[in-house]
């Protein structure tokens, strides 16, 4: 026995007009959804711009700024696509986004905890700043100038040319000593002269030079 042709004409028509008035029906919420997303691109935008203009004048490595900027901009932007999709009704979906992000954060967190330990120290590192590019600071037995500050290592170029990359989270836990913070620095030394030479000439000549 086979199908009537017009009934299913009439049924594939009452379809497509249902589909239709849904969509009708939903516009106002599409079109309220697109325009948090186009708001929440601008927003994000202008903060990566701000973001990178506020840290790129403070002597921050580029590196880092551009990683900070990009993630922000990346954030903001997860966020207006959640809240277009409540918007539109899909709260189900946004609710599993969430989650899945959630559950892949704390997977990844403990396969990665080095990798994370010394990512959230540059963090802390390139906001609380306790040195400079081109600082000359000790952390441990290194001292040297200070050339980059990367996700997972703080460079330094030793004064015998070695380049030492050390973790980050060492950085953050190891006291670190500054010696060009307020561009001054002292040196202790000695000076021995003979017995036969004079001492004030001497100390004449050490304040002279």
């Amino acid at each position: 026995m086979t199908d009537n042709p017009i009934s299913f004409t009439q049924g594939l028509q009452d379809s497509i007009f249902n589909y239709w008035n849904n969509f009708v029906e939903s516009l106002p919420r599409i079109v309220l959804a697109i325009l948090i997303l186009v708001v929440f691109y601008y927003v994000a935008k202008y903060l990566s711009k701000l973001i990178r203009r506020r840290f790129l004048t403070a002597d921050h490595d580029p590196l880092f700024v551009n990683f900070l900027s990009k993630t922000s901009k990346f954030v903001f932007i997860i966020v207006g696509v959640i809240f277009a999709m409540q918007t539109m009704g899909l709260s189900g979906v946004a609710k599993g986004l969430l989650a899945g992000a959630g559950i892949s954060a704390f997977i990844f967190g403990f396969a990665f905890k080095d990798i994370a330990e010394n990512f959230l120290g540059g963090l802390i590192l390139a906001f609380n700043r306790p040195f400079s590019l081109d600082d000359t600071i000790q952390i441990r037995d290194f001292t040297g100038h200070v050339k980059a500050l990367n996700f997972r290592t703080t460079h330094i170029k030793t004064f015998d040319e070695k380049d030492v990359f050390l973790p980050n989270s060492i950085v953050v836990k190891e006291p670190v000593t500054n010696f060009t913070r307020d561009g001054q620095i002292r040196l202790d030394f000695v000076v021995g002269i003979a017995y036969e030479d004079d001492i004030t000439e001497a100390i004449s000549l050490i304040f002279k030079t």
